[in-house]
Protein backbone atom coordinates (compact mmCIF):
# COMPACT_ATOMS: atom_id res chain seq x y z
CA UNK A 1 0.00 0.00 0.00
CA UNK A 2 1.23 3.67 -1.32
CA UNK A 3 1.21 6.65 0.90
CA UNK A 4 -0.35 9.36 -1.16
CA UNK A 5 0.64 12.52 0.99
CA UNK A 6 -2.48 15.29 1.65
CA UNK A 7 -1.48 18.42 1.07
CA UNK A 8 -0.01 20.25 4.34
CA UNK A 9 0.34 17.09 6.19
CA UNK A 10 3.60 16.09 7.27
CA UNK A 11 2.70 13.37 9.49
CA UNK A 12 1.50 9.65 11.04
CA UNK A 13 -0.08 9.41 14.02
CA UNK A 14 -0.35 5.58 16.21
CA UNK A 15 -3.38 5.69 18.66
CA UNK A 16 -3.72 2.70 21.05
CA UNK A 17 -5.18 1.36 23.71
CA UNK A 18 -3.15 -1.79 25.43
CA UNK A 19 -5.45 -3.96 28.01
CA UNK A 20 -3.28 -4.14 31.25
CA UNK A 21 -2.65 -8.05 30.20
CA UNK A 22 -0.49 -9.34 29.63
CA UNK A 23 1.88 -7.04 31.16
CA UNK A 24 4.61 -7.95 28.41
CA UNK A 25 2.74 -6.11 25.58
CA UNK A 26 3.45 -2.84 26.65
CA UNK A 27 6.64 -3.33 27.22
CA UNK A 28 7.08 -5.30 23.95
CA UNK A 29 5.20 -2.53 22.08
CA UNK A 30 7.13 0.57 23.48
CA UNK A 31 10.16 -1.04 22.67
CA UNK A 32 9.03 -1.63 18.75
CA UNK A 33 8.24 1.88 18.65
CA UNK A 34 11.41 2.89 20.22
CA UNK A 35 13.51 1.00 17.67
CA UNK A 36 11.13 2.86 15.21
CA UNK A 37 12.00 6.44 16.20
CA UNK A 38 8.52 7.09 16.87
CA UNK A 39 7.89 10.31 19.15
CA UNK A 40 5.34 10.04 22.08
CA UNK A 41 3.51 13.12 21.87
CA UNK A 42 0.84 11.47 24.32
CA UNK A 43 0.81 8.86 26.69
CA UNK A 44 -0.44 6.52 23.93
CA UNK A 45 -0.55 9.06 20.83
CA UNK A 46 3.25 8.24 18.91
CA UNK A 47 4.01 10.06 15.91
CA UNK A 48 6.53 9.43 12.68
CA UNK A 49 7.16 12.11 9.83
CA UNK A 50 4.72 10.71 6.83
CA UNK A 51 6.56 7.85 4.23
CA UNK A 52 5.55 4.65 2.77
CA UNK A 53 7.95 3.42 5.34
CA UNK A 54 6.58 4.82 8.49
CA UNK A 55 2.87 3.48 7.29
CA UNK A 56 4.55 0.32 7.04
CA UNK A 57 5.99 0.08 10.33
CA UNK A 58 2.97 1.59 12.22
CA UNK A 59 0.41 -0.45 10.38
CA UNK A 60 2.56 -3.59 11.76
CA UNK A 61 2.81 -2.24 15.60
CA UNK A 62 -0.92 -1.63 15.25
CA UNK A 63 -1.54 -5.83 14.32
CA UNK A 64 0.57 -6.44 16.88
CA UNK A 65 -1.69 -4.42 19.67
CA UNK A 66 -4.55 -6.08 17.78
CA UNK A 67 -3.22 -9.71 18.08
CA UNK A 68 -2.69 -9.06 21.67
CA UNK A 69 -6.37 -7.44 22.60
CA UNK A 70 -5.82 -3.72 22.57
CA UNK A 71 -7.31 -1.34 20.04
CA UNK A 72 -4.70 0.82 17.68
CA UNK A 73 -5.42 3.72 14.96
CA UNK A 74 -3.01 5.37 11.62
CA UNK A 75 -3.53 8.31 10.71
CA UNK A 76 -2.38 11.18 8.36
CA UNK A 77 -2.18 14.31 10.41
CA UNK A 78 -1.32 17.90 10.11
CA UNK A 79 -1.48 19.96 13.31
CA UNK A 80 -3.67 22.86 13.71
CA UNK A 81 -2.99 24.13 16.94
CA UNK A 82 -0.49 23.77 20.00
CA UNK A 83 2.17 21.52 18.39
CA UNK A 84 3.87 22.86 15.71
CA UNK A 85 5.78 21.21 12.92
CA UNK A 86 9.46 22.76 13.81
CA UNK A 87 8.23 21.74 17.45
CA UNK A 88 7.97 17.86 16.39
CA UNK A 89 10.88 18.28 14.13
CA UNK A 90 12.49 19.74 18.10
CA UNK A 91 11.36 16.67 19.69
CA UNK A 92 12.93 14.38 17.20
CA UNK A 93 15.92 15.81 16.93
CA UNK A 94 16.30 16.07 21.09
CA UNK A 95 15.73 12.07 20.93
CA UNK A 96 18.25 11.46 18.69
CA UNK A 97 20.82 14.02 19.92
CA UNK A 98 20.17 12.46 24.15
CA UNK A 99 21.33 8.75 21.78
CA UNK A 100 24.15 9.80 20.01
CA UNK A 101 25.19 11.53 23.33
CA UNK A 102 25.73 8.47 24.57
CA UNK A 103 27.81 6.45 21.97
CA UNK A 104 29.63 9.57 21.99
CA UNK A 105 30.55 9.10 25.58
CA UNK A 106 31.05 5.30 25.38
CA UNK A 107 33.36 6.23 22.02
CA UNK A 108 35.51 8.68 23.81
CA UNK A 109 35.66 6.09 26.55
CA UNK A 110 36.85 3.89 24.19
CA UNK A 111 39.80 6.01 22.79
CA UNK A 112 40.90 6.38 25.94
CA UNK A 113 41.31 2.79 26.33
CA UNK A 114 42.95 2.58 22.99
CA UNK A 115 45.11 5.14 23.92
CA UNK A 116 46.35 3.01 27.54
CA UNK A 117 46.61 -0.03 24.62
CA UNK A 118 49.30 1.75 22.98
CA UNK A 119 50.89 3.19 26.21
CA UNK A 120 51.14 -0.54 27.39
CA UNK A 121 52.56 -1.44 23.78
CA UNK A 122 49.56 -3.72 23.20
CA UNK A 123 50.16 -4.88 19.17
CA UNK A 124 46.66 -6.93 19.17
CA UNK A 125 44.19 -4.07 18.53
CA UNK A 126 41.08 -7.01 18.32
CA UNK A 127 39.77 -5.83 21.62
CA UNK A 128 39.14 -2.10 20.54
CA UNK A 129 37.70 -3.07 16.80
CA UNK A 130 35.44 -5.14 18.49
CA UNK A 131 34.04 -2.30 20.67
CA UNK A 132 34.26 0.02 17.56
CA UNK A 133 32.44 -2.09 15.49
CA UNK A 134 29.39 -2.62 18.33
CA UNK A 135 29.53 1.19 18.22
CA UNK A 136 29.21 1.48 14.41
CA UNK A 137 26.63 -0.45 14.54
CA UNK A 138 24.60 1.58 17.29
CA UNK A 139 25.36 4.54 14.99
CA UNK A 140 24.18 3.04 12.40
CA UNK A 141 20.75 1.71 14.15
CA UNK A 142 20.26 6.00 15.44
CA UNK A 143 21.21 7.17 11.98
CA UNK A 144 18.46 5.23 10.29
CA UNK A 145 15.97 6.98 12.61
CA UNK A 146 17.71 10.51 12.15
CA UNK A 147 14.15 12.14 10.25
CA UNK A 148 16.15 15.43 10.27
CA UNK A 149 19.55 15.22 10.89
CA UNK A 150 20.48 16.29 15.10
CA UNK A 151 23.58 18.23 15.13
CA UNK A 152 24.93 15.46 17.97
CA UNK A 153 26.13 12.85 14.85
CA UNK A 154 28.60 14.72 13.89
CA UNK A 155 30.74 14.84 16.85
CA UNK A 156 30.29 10.72 16.99
CA UNK A 157 31.19 10.33 13.80
CA UNK A 158 34.41 12.62 14.53
CA UNK A 159 35.41 10.72 17.55
CA UNK A 160 34.59 7.69 15.77
CA UNK A 161 37.01 8.33 13.23
CA UNK A 162 39.86 9.53 15.30
CA UNK A 163 39.90 6.04 16.54
CA UNK A 164 40.19 4.56 13.39
CA UNK A 165 43.20 7.08 12.64
CA UNK A 166 44.71 5.70 16.08
CA UNK A 167 44.20 2.17 15.19
CA UNK A 168 45.32 2.54 11.65
CA UNK A 169 48.78 3.74 12.88
CA UNK A 170 49.34 0.90 15.04
CA UNK A 171 48.41 -2.02 12.53
CA UNK A 172 51.31 -4.36 12.54
CA UNK A 173 51.98 -7.85 12.91
CA UNK A 174 52.16 -9.28 16.53
CA UNK A 175 55.43 -8.97 17.92
CA UNK A 176 56.31 -10.86 20.78
CA UNK A 177 59.74 -9.52 21.46
CA UNK A 178 58.34 -5.43 22.45
CA UNK A 179 58.49 -5.28 25.56
CA UNK A 180 54.67 -4.61 27.60
CA UNK A 181 54.15 -1.40 29.30
CA UNK A 182 51.83 -0.14 31.99
CA UNK A 183 48.60 -2.36 32.36
CA UNK A 184 47.30 -1.33 35.62
CA UNK A 185 43.68 -0.98 35.58
CA UNK A 186 42.83 -3.54 32.81
CA UNK A 187 40.99 -6.59 33.72
CA UNK A 188 42.89 -9.70 33.15
CA UNK A 189 40.58 -12.18 31.35
CA UNK A 190 41.16 -16.37 31.24
CA UNK A 191 39.60 -19.69 30.62
CA UNK A 192 37.77 -20.79 34.16
CA UNK A 193 39.22 -24.50 35.61
CA UNK A 194 42.26 -22.70 36.27
CA UNK A 195 45.36 -25.16 36.04
CA UNK A 196 49.25 -24.72 36.53
CA UNK A 197 50.24 -21.85 34.01
CA UNK A 198 46.82 -19.92 34.72
CA UNK A 199 47.52 -20.09 38.55
CA UNK A 200 51.17 -19.21 38.35
CA UNK A 201 50.37 -16.33 36.00
CA UNK A 202 47.65 -14.83 37.97
CA UNK A 203 50.02 -14.60 40.76
CA UNK A 204 52.83 -13.29 39.18
CA UNK A 205 50.56 -10.22 37.63
CA UNK A 206 49.20 -9.52 40.54
CA UNK A 207 52.38 -9.76 42.45
CA UNK A 208 54.79 -7.99 39.63
CA UNK A 209 52.61 -6.57 37.04
CA UNK A 210 49.34 -5.06 38.51
CA UNK A 211 48.97 -5.41 43.04
CA UNK A 212 45.30 -4.53 41.98
CA UNK A 213 44.48 -6.69 38.87
CA UNK A 214 41.09 -8.05 38.58
CA UNK A 215 40.81 -11.43 37.06
CA UNK A 216 37.72 -12.45 35.10
CA UNK A 217 36.90 -16.42 34.24
CA UNK A 218 35.21 -17.09 31.49
CA UNK A 219 33.96 -20.93 29.97
CA UNK A 220 35.76 -21.98 26.66
CA UNK A 221 38.34 -19.98 23.95
CA UNK A 222 36.54 -17.93 22.06
CA UNK A 223 35.92 -14.83 24.12
CA UNK A 224 35.04 -11.56 22.42
CA UNK A 225 36.97 -9.42 25.12
CA UNK A 226 36.55 -5.68 25.91
CA UNK A 227 38.49 -3.20 25.09
CA UNK A 228 39.65 -2.70 28.89
CA UNK A 229 40.49 -6.32 29.15
CA UNK A 230 43.64 -8.31 28.51
CA UNK A 231 43.46 -11.91 27.98
CA UNK A 232 46.21 -14.68 28.93
CA UNK A 233 46.43 -18.34 28.48
CA UNK A 234 43.80 -18.08 25.42
CA UNK A 235 43.91 -18.50 22.02
CA UNK A 236 44.85 -15.32 20.51
CA UNK A 237 45.63 -13.93 23.81
CA UNK A 238 47.71 -10.96 24.48
CA UNK A 239 49.66 -12.77 26.74
CA UNK A 240 49.78 -16.70 25.71
CA UNK A 241 51.49 -19.61 24.70
CA UNK A 242 54.45 -18.20 22.30
CA UNK A 243 56.74 -21.23 20.56
CA UNK A 244 57.78 -23.65 23.15
CA UNK A 245 56.97 -20.86 26.15
CA UNK A 246 54.37 -20.89 28.17
CA UNK A 247 52.22 -18.06 29.13
CA UNK A 248 54.17 -17.75 32.49
CA UNK A 249 57.62 -17.51 30.39
CA UNK A 250 55.69 -15.05 28.18
CA UNK A 251 54.58 -12.23 30.68
CA UNK A 252 58.28 -12.87 32.16
CA UNK A 253 59.61 -12.20 29.03
CA UNK A 254 57.49 -9.15 28.29
CA UNK A 255 57.33 -7.22 30.97
CA UNK A 256 61.14 -7.28 32.01
CA UNK A 257 61.10 -9.23 34.91
CA UNK A 258 64.56 -10.33 35.69
CA UNK A 259 64.45 -11.85 39.13
CA UNK A 260 66.48 -14.51 39.39
CA UNK A 261 63.66 -16.78 41.75
CA UNK A 262 61.27 -15.96 38.83
CA UNK A 263 62.85 -17.34 36.38
CA UNK A 264 63.54 -20.77 38.70
CA UNK A 265 59.53 -20.59 38.90
CA UNK A 266 59.15 -20.11 35.17
CA UNK A 267 61.12 -23.31 34.60
CA UNK A 268 59.06 -25.37 37.10
CA UNK A 269 55.71 -24.17 35.97
CA UNK A 270 57.16 -24.35 32.05
CA UNK A 271 58.15 -28.27 32.85
CA UNK A 272 54.82 -29.35 34.77
CA UNK A 273 52.87 -27.13 31.65
CA UNK A 274 54.42 -28.40 28.81
CA UNK A 275 55.60 -31.96 30.16
CA UNK A 276 58.78 -31.73 28.20
CA UNK A 277 61.30 -31.85 30.86
CA UNK A 278 63.03 -29.04 29.05
CA UNK A 279 64.80 -27.66 32.28
CA UNK A 280 64.39 -30.68 34.02
CA UNK A 281 63.72 -29.36 37.25
CA UNK A 282 63.60 -31.72 40.58
CA UNK A 283 61.39 -29.54 42.56
CA UNK A 284 58.25 -30.83 39.14
CA UNK A 285 56.62 -33.85 40.62
CA UNK A 286 56.40 -32.17 44.09
CA UNK A 287 55.05 -28.75 42.58
CA UNK A 288 53.20 -30.50 40.41
CA UNK A 289 51.53 -32.94 42.88
CA UNK A 290 51.09 -30.21 45.40
CA UNK A 291 49.05 -28.42 43.03
CA UNK A 292 46.90 -31.01 41.61
CA UNK A 293 45.59 -31.45 45.17
CA UNK A 294 44.47 -28.09 45.41
CA UNK A 295 42.50 -28.20 41.64
CA UNK A 296 41.51 -31.61 43.13
CA UNK A 297 40.01 -29.62 46.43
CA UNK A 298 38.23 -26.96 44.72
CA UNK A 299 36.20 -26.67 41.95
CA UNK A 300 35.96 -22.98 42.55
CA UNK A 301 38.78 -21.09 40.57
CA UNK A 302 38.78 -18.07 43.02
CA UNK A 303 40.19 -20.18 45.44
CA UNK A 304 42.61 -22.14 43.48
CA UNK A 305 44.05 -18.88 42.27
CA UNK A 306 44.18 -18.32 46.28
CA UNK A 307 45.44 -21.23 47.37
CA UNK A 308 48.05 -21.67 43.97
CA UNK A 309 48.98 -18.27 44.65
CA UNK A 310 50.22 -18.74 47.79
CA UNK A 311 52.00 -22.00 46.89
CA UNK A 312 54.45 -19.53 44.55
CA UNK A 313 54.65 -16.65 46.95
CA UNK A 314 56.52 -19.53 49.31
CA UNK A 315 58.15 -20.93 46.10
CA UNK A 316 59.52 -17.25 45.24
CA UNK A 317 60.63 -16.36 48.88
CA UNK A 318 62.53 -19.94 49.04
CA UNK A 319 64.43 -18.65 45.92
CA UNK A 320 64.75 -15.99 46.64
CA UNK A 321 66.39 -16.23 50.11
CA UNK A 322 68.64 -19.01 48.02
CA UNK A 323 70.29 -16.60 45.57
Amino acid sequence: MRCVPQPDCRWLLLIHQIPPRPAYLRVKIGRRLQSLGAAAVKNSVYVLPLSDQALEDFQWVRRAVIDGGGDATVCEARFVEGLSDAALEALFNRARDFQYAAIGKEARALRSLAARRARARLPDSAPTAGALARLHKRLAEVAAIDFFGAPGRGEVEGAMAAIEKAMRRRESPRAAAHPAGDVRGFTWVTRSGVQVDRIASAWLIRRFIDPDARFKLVPGHQYPPAADELRFDMFEGDFTHEGDACTFEVLRQRFELTDPGLRDIAEIVHDIDLKDEKFGRPECPGVGLLLGGIVMRHPDDEARLREGGAVFESLYSAFKRKK
